[in-house]
């Protein structure tokens, strides 16, 4: 059901990840984005799937929980993979009639479906360790100095840090008004899938109805309580780099260099 999907939600825990500063996260998160995208060899995916699993241990989190936060985009997965396997050039594997499977049509074809789920994986793993509230400090200082020309860096961090945190709800509710709509005879299941497409629309009414009432309640909530945003507010914890941080940074910075090394390491020697 939908109410299985961890998409961001936040998981509680005192791990060594839970501990880190939030600006360390999402900085190691955005290292570790383009350390897959340097990834080119087997060699290579294996570095960055092995320092994926140490990051699961070290942040104490069920692997199962991470897993499902591939559940969302399975069909995107699907379609790049079903994309680059039928459409590569090079030797054929396989085909019938219009259909042809190459050797390097394939093996894009996995590259580029592992890295979709390990940027998912790497991005779950930020919102099930970090809550909104930290999150949100932390998107804001890493954005502090872009406010010299004008980034309203407290809002970018709030709106983006709420619509995070309303995936879950907006999920929820929209099961609630599934079950509701098939006790009243509706039927999601069957047919092809423009069928099922049609057959959900009527959800989209209700379910935005109440995004925007939630939207509106948030407001009030935030307007009664004084909110104003960034400009003088003070903090319970202020955020500050300690040694776990940088032994994180020192562990990014390893794993950039060794992706360097494996993707340019014949082409430095010969220099």
């Amino acid at each position: 059901m939908l109410t299985d999907i961890s998409l961001g939600q936040y998981y509680p825990g005192n791990s060594f990840i839970h501990k880190l500063d939030p600006r360390t996260k999402i900085l190691s998160s955005l290292v570790y984005i383009i350390a897959v995208f340097l990834a080119a060899e087997s060699i290579s995916y294996a570095a960055v799937i092995g320092f994926l699993f140490v990051v699961i241990a070290f942040s104490r989190l069920p692997f199962v929980l991470v897993l499902k936060s591939i559940k969302p985009l399975w069909i995107i997965i699907l379609l790049t993979l079903w994309i680059h396997v039928f459409t590569g050039q090079g030797e054929v594997l396989w085909s019938w009639k219009y259909l042809i499977i190459t050797k390097d049509g394939l093996a894009m074809g996995i590259k580029m479906s592992l890295r979709l789920i390990l940027l998912l994986m790497i991005s779950s793993i930020l919102t099930f360790t970090t809550s909104p509230i930290v999150l949100t400090d932390g998107i804001e200082a890493i954005l502090k100095p872009f406010k010299r020309i004008g980034v309203p860096a407290h809002e970018l961090a709030m709106m983006m840090t709420i619509a995070l945190r309303f995936i879950p709800t907006l999920l929820e509710e929209t099961d609630r008004i599934m079950k509701a709509q098939t006790a009243r005879g509706a039927d999601f299941a069957s047919g092809n899938i423009v069928r099922r497409a049609k057959n959900m629309l009527p959800i989209l009414v209700p379910l935005f109805i109440s995004a925007f009432r939630r939207a509106d309640e948030l407001a009030v909530a935030m307007e009664a309580r004084c909110y104003r945003g960034g400009e003088g507010r003070t903090r319970m914890h202020e955020l500050a780099y300690q040694q776990r941080d940088m032994m994180a940074a020192a562990s990014m910075a390893g794993l950039i260099v060794l992706m360097i090394i494996l993707k340019w390491g014949g082409f430095l020697c010969a220099i």
